[in-house]
């Protein structure tokens, strides 16, 4: 086993030190065509980017927030008379609705600045 890994080592040591002469050796081509790369991103306008990057955020946390709504529904009927249960899914539903009413006003925001003031 011993023998194996001095083996597994040296080869390790001499494909690193020896791989970067190889790629060096295969990029010379002779040939002079210019390098290009496309644009990932489905815009070129930076304003549309954030835009959908923000409107995308905004769709998760209102994900979130209906999950909210579901946990706090399920802790308020399985409660089972418990007051400290039922109280705990009460103030869940309500923080929800209250988050999901930031989202909504932040949502509409949004759409101002980037459709109407940016023109975007």
């Amino acid at each position: 086993m011993k023998n194996f890994t001095k083996i597994f080592f040296i080869s390790l040591i001499f494909i690193s030190v020896f791989s970067p002469f190889v790629v060096l050796a295969t990029e010379g081509t002779g040939q002079s065509d210019p390098v290009s790369l496309t644009n990932p991103l489905p815009t070129d306008k930076p304003a549309v980017l954030i835009g959908q990057v923000i409107n995308a955020v905004l769709g998760l946390v209102g994900s979130i927030a209906l999950a909210m709504f579901i946990w706090g529904g399920f802790s308020w009927m399985t409660a089972g008379g418990n007051t400290e249960k039922v109280q705990k899914g009460k103030d869940i539903i309500i923080w929800a609705t209250l988050g999901l009413v930031v989202i909504f006003f932040s949502y509409a925001l949004v759409n101002f600045v980037i459709k109407d003031l940016i023109g975007a």
